[in-house]
């Protein structure tokens, strides 16, 4: 068995000039964008390459944009060990943060590039939707003990909806819900022990049960779109439950917008079951670092690296990850 897993990015991760260099050594990257433009109708690529920042950051072109470039990315690897006469790597998972999700399902063959990207901008407008209806608020809380989770929940929950919308790696949260609730929950952190809690500038309540609008809006969306059954095992974002049916994967992408995304959970299960290299699909290094915190022995190795030819990094090259 594979003991090599790749792991998506989520939003955040995007940033203005993604992937341009990748496109432009890389005819598949290149395709890859051009096919996310053709099914927005629109020159995603452009903004993506060229900003502006403000507008790329909008919910609504961040989703599609990361994905288009999380699946250059894949398919610049693919042609480049095509090219050396090498195989496609066959991964023991295919795992995606929040919305890298969808990145994880075109991966895994569950969807193609141009419904997923339709699917993400849909999502994307939904869930600012929800946020323009029923304001949210979210918080990152650095530092707390997971003993005193459960209490920081009971202090916001004291204040309306409330809950932990990622725990991305030991001593890093994110709590999401109605803004009284988060800023209640960011003022009562520090004395359970947090070092920090910084209220997030954003007003979408994300992965908390504010998204139910969302949520319905989405089941709807995917409703008619085909999906297909993983051909690589992907985990649910919640609980990191194996998605084995396509049906399975449709259920997983309304569910995990009203629950929370336990990236801790994926990780752990992944190493359980043999992995110990990670390779982050996507812009950035963000997976990398949280990966690191949660299992420190783990490998790492981010494809986006732009010192290497055409911006891509060589899975198969020694692992960085012991100098990081």
């Amino acid at each position: 068995m594979s003991t090599l897993a790749f792991v998506f990015p989520g939003q955040g991760s995007q940033a203005v000039g993604m992937g341009r260099a990748l496109a432009d050594a890389s005819p598949a990257a290149a395709a890859a964008f051009a096919e996310a433009d053709a099914a927005l109708g629109e020159a995603l690529s452009r903004l993506a390459w060229e900003g502006p920042a403000e507008e790329l950051d909008l919910t609504v072109n961040a989703q599609p944009a990361l994905l288009a470039a999380s699946i250059a990315f894949l398919r610049a690897l693919e042609e480049r060990r095509g090219a050396a006469g090498r195989g496609p790597i066959a991964p023991a998972f295919a795992a995606g943060h929040s919305m890298g999700q969808y990145s994880a399902l075109v991966a895994a063959g569950v969807v193609t590039l141009a419904d997923g990207v339709r699917l993400v901008r849909e999502r994307g407008r939904l869930m600012q939707a929800s946020g323009e209806g029923s304001p949210g608020a979210m918080a990152a809380i650095i530092g707390l003990p997971d003993e005193r989770l459960d209490d920081l929940v009971a202090a916001g929950a004291a204040h309306g909806t409330f809950g932990v919308a990622n725990r991305n790696s030991p001593g890093q949260v994110v709590v999401s819900g109605v803004r009284p609730a988060v800023e209640a929950a960011a003022a009562a952190a520090k004395g359970l022990g947090a070092r920090r809690a910084v209220i997030l500038p954003v007003s979408v309540a994300a992965h908390s049960p504010l998204m139910a609008g969302a949520a319905a809006g989405m089941r709807a969306a995917l409703a008619g779109v085909a999906f297909r059954d993983p051909s690589v095992p992907l985990l649910a974002n919640a609980d990191a439950t194996p998605l084995t049916t396509g049906d399975a994967c449709r259920d997983e992408l309304v569910d995990h917008l009203t629950t929370g995304v336990d990236w801790i959970a994926a990780v752990e299960a992944m190493t359980a079951a043999g992995v110990t290299r990670f390779v982050e699909v996507g812009p950035g290094r963000v997976l990398s670092g949280l990966v690191r915190r949660i299992v420190p022995d783990a490998e790492t190795l981010p494809l986006d690296d732009p010192g290497a030819p055409g911006g891509l990094a060589d899975p198969d090259a020694p692992s960085p990850t012991a100098a990081a």
